[in-house]
This record gives C-alpha cells, sequence and structure tokens, in this order.
C-alpha cells in the first residue's frame, strides 16, 4: 500500500491538471503559432511560466487504483500487476486463470 501523502498528492495534482488545462492549452497556441509577433509569443511563455508546476499534465503518474502502487500499472486496467494477480487468483476477473504447466 502506497503512502496516504502520495496519493493525496497526485489526487491533488489531478485537480490542478483539470483546473488549468484550458489556459495551458490557450497559451501554448499562441507560443506555437509562428504568426505571432515574438513579443506576445514570449509575454505568453512567461505567462506560461507563471502557472503552478503542478498544473502539467507531464507531472501526472499513474497509479494502481486499489494499492497506490506507482510501478508496474496496467494502464488498461488502471491497476498494478500485483493487485490483477491478487483479483485473477480470486476469479474476480472473468476470463484470467492462474497458469500453470
Amino acid at each position: 500500500m502506497a503512502k496516504k501523502s502520495m496519493i493525496a498528492r497526485e489526487v491533488k495534482r489531478e485537480k490542478l491538471v483539470a483546473q488549468y488545462a484550458e489556459k495551458r492549452a490557450a497559451l501554448k497556441a499562441i507560443i506555437n503559432d509562428k504568426e505571432k509577433p515574438v513579443e506576445e509569443r514570449f509575454k505568453a511563455t512567461l505567462e506560461l511560466a507563471k502557472l503552478p508546476r503542478n498544473s502539467s499534465a507531464v507531472r501526472l503518474h499513474n497509479r494502481c487504483q486499489l494499492t497506490g502502487r506507482p510501478h508496474a500499472y496496467y494502464r488498461k486496467l488502471k491497476i498494478s500487476r500485483i493487485a490483477l494477480r491478487d483479483l485473477g487468483s480470486n476469479g474476480e476477473i472473468p476470463g484470467m486463470v492462474k497458469s500453470s504447466w
């Protein structure tokens, strides 16, 4: 089980990313538009730098929905390999059987 503080930090980041998503996208559009004057693009760059660091989607990290584990994460299922094995062994995932040979 991951530390509660790390899970809470990740939730806080997700909220910030959602809150600032439109503003960040608008500023990035201005910055990447080569038709705009350099001064306007530079001003947009400064505005983007003033936004909170945790509002960037790059800072998000995938975590298991059940345990909060940050490593060995299956994107399709949104759980870690350990949680997947436990659920599979208990027969809670349809079609998944423990392999044996």
